[in-house]
């Protein structure tokens, strides 16, 4: 019950808590999800997309005892931020940038990923590790755990 949460001042927060419940790490779906979910039960306005940034931001900060430190961007607080290219054909007509970042915009659309000041995804490509040897790596993981016969 989100809403009644909020109308109480619970802090409610948005994340994932891993490949274990949906096989997915995509924050941009969580917070649309969020919000298109509430929508669901009637009342069009009950999730807006300023609420479910703030759910995947802020109130994440806050709910980890961290909102002293992360969740906003301003002077004094650490910062991990994604550049995301909005020139696509799907993030047109622009009249509402907050409404298509949690509505429309997709993972594949982040360019660039900055962490504590580094930069970590530049041109959507990963500049910390070979990806294809990662991949391989969770895979031999992932036999070793649940066996080479799952499905794939």
């Amino acid at each position: 019950p989100i809403v009644k949460m909020l109308n109480k001042g619970v802090t409610v927060a948005l994340g994932t808590d891993g490949a274990s419940s949906n096989n997915n790490l995509d924050m941009l779906e969580e917070m649309r999800s969020a919000a298109l979910l509430h929508k669901a039960a009637g009342d069009p306005t009950t999730i807006c997309s300023y609420q479910a940034l703030e759910m995947a931001t802020k109130n994440g900060a806050k709910a980890l005892g961290l909102g002293d430190k992360i969740g906003v961007l301003k002077p004094g607080m650490v910062a991990d931020l994604i550049l995301i290219d909005f020139d696509k054909p799907h993030l047109y007509p622009r009249h509402d940038i907050l409404a298509h970042l949690v509505y429309a915009a997709q993972s594949s659309d982040i360019d660039t990923v900055i962490i504590d000041g580094k930069i970590v995804v530049q041109s959507g490509k990963p500049l910390t590790i070979d990806v294809q040897e990662t991949c391989e790596e969770i895979q031999k993981v992932a036999d070793r755990i649940v066996g080479s016969s799952g499905s794939r």
